[in-house]
């Protein structure tokens, strides 16, 4: 068994306010027996708009605020996944990044967003780099390997069937999952989706209050959620194990009995 928590919370423009919620709830989530806390997209700075700001907010991975995540899974002996802007030698645009921090302070992963947010009247990629295809970011916690990818992304199956099949047990989702009519309802619908067809649990951790639409959840390879969030500030949790995940695939062996495979664009 491992357990994980998905963390929910309000990212701002004060990045060490963002900081700040970000220790809380690792530390509420590791008081909890958590080993590994997701925490949302953009959890380093959200701002009012997609736009320049979020170059002003840009650092790169070795400056303050990753290395304040470092010492906060140092601190409480956790995995810890989360959104930040990175900055991005030589160019005007930066990236939406996540990064997985493991319990000795070492950066365990990178994913950089493949599908940028150009919809529902928004254009990430004014500001945003997409990150190059390249294998599955992925780190292992004992017998379960967990794979990330962020918020926009989930609109796109092939990508979690590209996870899944880069040997991933777990889904890490950070989403800044912005509100708006039926928005909700395909984040409910299409995080559950994911997990049900790959056979795989999605750990699913939202933004809420303005900038988000809340709804962190923590799914099993069934479609079953184990834990969630409404609109509130927390953490949820669950206990996650590969035993569950071959109990899912001998029942349902989509993965096995599929005719197609996944090819890049």
């Amino acid at each position: 068994m491992v357990e994980i928590a998905v963390a929910q919370f309000a990212s701002g423009t004060d990045k060490d306010e963002n900081l700040a919620a970000v220790r809380a709830l690792v530390g509420e989530a590791a008081a909890r027996d958590a080993r590994v806390v997701v925490a949302p997209e953009y959890a380093m700075y959200t701002g009012a708009r997609i736009d320049d700001s979020l170059a002003a907010a840009a650092e790169p991975l070795d400056g303050p605020w990753v290395t304040g995540v470092r010492a906060v899974a140092s601190e409480f002996g956790v995995h810890v996944v989360v959104g930040i802007t990175e900055a991005l030698a030589g160019d005007d645009h930066v990236s939406n990044t996540l990064v997985a921090v493991a319990p000795d302070g070492g950066i365990a992963a990178v994913y950089r967003k493949i599908h940028l947010y150009d919809a529902f009247g928004f254009r990430e990629s004014d500001v945003i780099r997409a990150g190059d295809v390249t294998a599955p970011a992925t780190f292992t916690v004992d017998d379960l390997t967990f794979g990330m990818q962020t918020c926009y992304d989930l609109r796109f199956p092939e990508m979690t069937r590209r996870i899944v099949d880069g040997g991933a047990d777990v889904l890490a989702l950070p989403a800044q999952w912005v509100p708006g009519p039926l928005k909700e309802d395909h984040w409910t619908t299409l995080v559950r989706a994911r997990a049900i067809e790959n056979t795989m649990y999605v750990a699913a951790a939202d933004q809420c209050g303005r900038s988000g639409s809340g709804n962190s959840m923590i799914v099993d390879p069934m479609g079953v959620v184990l834990a969630s969030l409404g609109e509130q500030v927390g953490t949820a949790r669950a206990e996650l194990s590969a035993a569950r995940i071959a109990e899912a695939r001998s029942k349902n062996p989509a993965l096995a009995l599929r005719r197609f495979g996944v090819a890049e664009k």
